[in-house]
């Protein structure tokens, strides 16, 4: 298991008193909390690579309003746009989620693309640094490995047991 997991992503500047808007990693709650020590990756040259969660202001299940210790301007504030926010695993309360790795339990679970159809099934859900990864056994006994970005997800249909994605042309091809 890994010492770092990916909390969150700082999707756009709030205000300009350095609040980001900070969304929920893919497949997982929103697990910032006031006080979580958090490293920022990729690091920017000139921006704070660590800091410390001053308040929060959530703006529902997967969204919030986040200021950092560190952060005190719109200038810096920007530089961080894009960032992931890494907490270390120990610090994080992961009861809550529906694997004790942290990751969504699509083991069995059948994997479509928009573009190819049917492409196989999920027999892991690798924990990584940035995102997860699926293992997906395809028919001819192949394994593809697919990142579960966010932007690739197009539906999950929980009682079906199918995961439902739009992956860019060629990845399921390496």
């Amino acid at each position: 298991m890994r010492a770092w997991i990916d909390v969150a992503t700082l999707a756009k500047l709030k205000n300009l008193n350095g609040g980001l808007v900070a969304r929920a990693a893919s497949g997982l709650p929103l697990l910032l909390e006031e006080g979580l020590k958090l490293a920022l990756v990729p690091p920017v040259l000139d921006a704070p690579r660590r800091v410390r969660v001053k308040a929060l202001s959530f703006q529902g299940e997967d969204e919030a309003v986040v200021f950092f210790d560190e952060v005190t301007d719109a200038g810096t504030a920007e530089m961080l746009v894009g960032c992931h926010c890494l907490a270390r695993r120990a610090d994080v309360d992961l009861s809550a989620l529906e694997s004790p790795e942290g990751l969504p339990s699509w083991v069995g679970w059948q994997v479509f693309d928009e573009r190819e159809g049917y492409v196989g099934i999920v027999e892991a859900v690798e924990d990584r640094p940035l995102q997860p990864l699926l293992h997906v056994e395809r028919a001819d006994g192949r394994t593809t490995l697919v990142p579960l970005a966010e932007e690739f997800v197009v539906a999950v249909d929980e009682e079906r047991r199918r995961v439902d994605l739009a992956c860019p042309a060629g990845l399921l091809d390496l």
